[in-house]
């Protein structure tokens, strides 16, 4: 014990949080979705901290394009998966902080198991479908949610669905924006870059507003958002007002927040699927790549087209093999290939033309009419 009070010495001097509040850090659980930009210093800071648990959630693995922002990794971990890594640098860090490790993309179920296991849940996400699942969840689970995000040299930090009062609704992130965006219609930093040291400053700000919460100090940014610009320090905060709307697109109940394609939602189907007329057509372009995104052992086997067998599970872990300029997806009914179209749009933005094949297999097997 005399080794914690030591490690955290400079920070139980504070007359506002003192050992009572040091206590409260020990005890507190923290899910942190995404171990990117947003993630890392987010992470590091609170297992400084002391907080006592820390979940991390991501399913991607270390790229060289992320060493310029997320600085827990480095460059002899590139291909390696950043849950696993970020992870052991976490528990290297603080050994007293207890890790929970999720190397998977969140899921609706996922959700509704974990987030009761936690007290507070971290958006260090950076696309809208995780997004909205995130924020619907919580509002569902009644569940504080510390949100953030980045985009070139702007951020935002925001508290949500955090009940002060009863019978006062919290604000979520559909109060802001109650529809996802269409497709395109927001750049990814991939499209619009971002400086490196934003995610720093906006993960940071985020552990802060999470201390606060788990502590009682200070004035956390419930019910607002606060926006800042890194190239002129501008900064303020906006109260977030209830959007009827909003409250209308929240799934109603656990049934209908399970049956929610948060995928599609974000990325409507019409921009993604084309029918089997369409395949063949494309499939005359030398520079057409044709993906089974099933699991091998699935059938019916594809035998005569040539395509390549990259399952959805796995996804994250080929970008490399995705050369050719026009890609089509296609998996047993349709729904797994539309999400490999978001994951691959995400990837490579509007450098790539990306297709689903509507009926999944169907669409090559069935008969030419």
């Amino acid at each position: 014990m005399d080794n914690l009070h030591e490690r955290y010495e400079r920070q139980i001097a504070l007359p506002q949080l003192g050992e009572a509040g040091q206590k409260k850090l020990f005890s507190a659980k923290v899910l942190v979705v995404g171990a990117g930009g947003l993630g890392c210093p987010a992470l590091q800071y609170l297992a400084g901290a002391g907080v006592g648990m820390l979940g991390i959630m991501d399913d991607d693995i270390i790229s060289l394009n992320n060493l310029h922002r997320q600085l827990l990794y480095s460059s002899e971990e590139i291909g390696l998966s950043k849950a696993t890594i970020a992870s052991k640098k976490i528990e290297a860090l603080n050994p007293a902080t207890t890790i929970h490790t999720y190397n998977t993309r969140l899921t609706n179920a996922q959700a509704l198991k974990l987030f009761p296991l936690y007290d507070l849940v971290l958006d260090c996400t950076d696309n809208f479908a995780t997004r909205y699942l995130i924020n619907d969840a919580c509002a569902l689970l009644k569940k504080t949610l510390v949100f953030g995000a980045i985009n070139r040299f702007e951020g935002q930090v925001a508290v949500f669905n955090h009940n002060q009062e009863e019978n006062i609704r919290p604000s979520n992130y559909r109060d802001l924006f109650p529809v996802p965006p269409s497709d395109n219609e927001v750049m990814n930093c991939a499209e619009a870059g971002v400086l490196g040291v934003l995610p720093g400053v906006v993960g940071t700000m985020m552990a802060t507003e999470t201390i606060k919460l788990i502590t009682g100090i200070g004035e956390p940014l419930i019910n607002k958002i606060l926006l800042l610009n890194l190239l002129n320090y501008q900064q303020s905060i906006i109260n977030i007002p209830h959007s009827t709307q909003g409250a209308a697109n929240l799934p109603p109940d656990e049934q209908a927040f399970l049956h929610k394609d948060y995928v599609a939602a974000c990325n409507p189907p019409s921009v993604f699927n084309i029918g089997r007329e369409r395949l063949f057509e494309l499939l005359e372009d030398p520079q057409t790549l044709l993906v089974d995104v099933r699991e091998l052992h699935e059938t019916p086997v594809v035998a005569q087209l040539p395509l390549i067998q990259i399952p959805l599970s796995v996804l994250h872990q080929n970008f490399d093999l995705f050369e050719k300029e026009t890609i089509i997806l296609f998996c047993q009914s349709g729904k797994r290939s539309l999400q490999a179209a978001a994951l691959l749009t995400e990837k490579f933005g509007s450098k790539k033309k990306i297709f689903s094949l509507q009926n999944g297999v169907t669409d090559i097997t069935g008969p030419v009419y």
